[in-house]
């Protein structure tokens, strides 16, 4: 099993540049890839940013050229640097795992990040 606490969500002002984090606890060496995924008031979960074990990311067009997602391994963390944020950046982010070793989906609670303009 893996675990997952967000946290750095709240208000912000349009323009602004918070960074979430993922905290993972548990079975941390079956983790594939990690990344974050938003939900926005009244639409489907979407695709924010993620990184595999290697280091490899990928991000929604959305997004390309103002989050950046990355990972520390020696504190089992993993941040979403958001710059330049716009009011549809509002959202609920939830933190995300894929272990290939179980096949498993793992989800954070998920943190709020509401764009004021």
């Amino acid at each position: 099993q893996v675990q997952l606490v967000e946290s750095g969500g709240g208000v912000v002002q349009a323009g602004g540049s918070p960074r979430l984090s993922c905290v993972a606890s548990g079975s941390i060496r079956s983790i594939s890839a990690m990344g974050w995924y938003r939900q926005a008031p009244g639409k489907q979960r979407e695709l924010v940013a993620t990184i595999t074990s290697g280091g490899s990311t990928n991000y929604a067009d959305s997004v390309k050229g103002r989050f950046t997602i990355s990972r520390d391994n020696a504190v089992n963390t993993v941040y979403l640097q958001m710059n330049s944020l716009k009011p549809e950046d509002t959202a609920v982010y939830y933190c995300h795992a894929y272990s290939n070793l179980y096949g498993m989906n793992y989800w954070g609670k998920g943190t709020l990040v509401t764009v004021s303009s």
